[in-house]
């Protein structure tokens, strides 16, 4: 089993959190690039915790004592770009500099679009403006627990009067597309999506146990 548990908004993501989605990046040989491409992509999953409204959703192992997966997200993506831009990057900016010409490796690549949030910002995804991604460790997945982080988030953000909600997942993840397909998220059509695909569902019927039914 697992509990759930809120964090505060504007806490910093750190301890069993930062273990868990830093635990999630694909195996490599090279642990000092990984752990420098997480510092750079921490940054968005920072910024989602001091800037939401909501506060980090983390799943406990339970009898275990150790975080094995999270929820992170806002209830308003415009709002969050702006808040991106005016509060967060002054705050990463000295660590991560602006890349200056084409991006070479992957980490430079993250770090430039660090400095792009409005690309987040799209007219397809006005219906939907929430925002949300989640983290579970392999040993904990396919066991209903995806499920019952999904389905508390989406009903807090429905007891927020949030209609409706949008991710964005690598198309080439084909079973994070089944896991969402089966909690009933459908694709968003949005020009040049580049390697990403779109869902979006509506909250109806969250915070009950029933998110896979709508």
């Amino acid at each position: 089993m697992v509990v759930l548990e809120w964090g505060e908004p504007g806490e910093q993501l750190v301890g069993d959190g930062e273990a868990v989605s830093g635990q999630l990046f694909d195996g490599g040989v090279d642990v000092k690039a990984v752990e420098q491409d997480y510092a750079v992509e921490g940054q968005s999953e920072g910024a989602e915790l001091v800037l939401s409204e909501l506060g980090m959703l983390t799943a406990w192992g339970g009898g275990t004592g150790r975080a094995v997966g999270y929820v992170l997200g806002t209830a308003d993506t415009r709002r969050f770009v702006t808040g991106f831009r005016e509060v967060w990057i002054p705050r990463f900016s000295g660590r991560f500099p602006e890349p200056v010409g084409a991006p070479g490796p992957p980490t430079e690549e993250m770090t430039a679009l660090l400095y792009r949030p409005e690309r987040m910002i799209l007219s397809e995804l006005d219906g939907y403006p929430a925002h949300l991604h989640i983290d579970l460790l392999p040993p904990w997945q396919r066991r209903g627990f995806g499920r019952e982080l999904m389905d508390a988030f989406l009903g807090a953000l429905r007891a927020r009067g949030v209609g409706a909600v949008h991710l964005s997942m690598l198309t080439a993840n084909t079973p994070a597309r089944s896991f969402y397909d089966r909690l009933g998220f459908h694709e968003i059509e949005v020009a040049d999506p580049g390697p990403l695909t779109y869902l979006g569902r509506s909250t109806q019927g969250c915070g009950r146990r029933e998110v896979g039914k709508y």
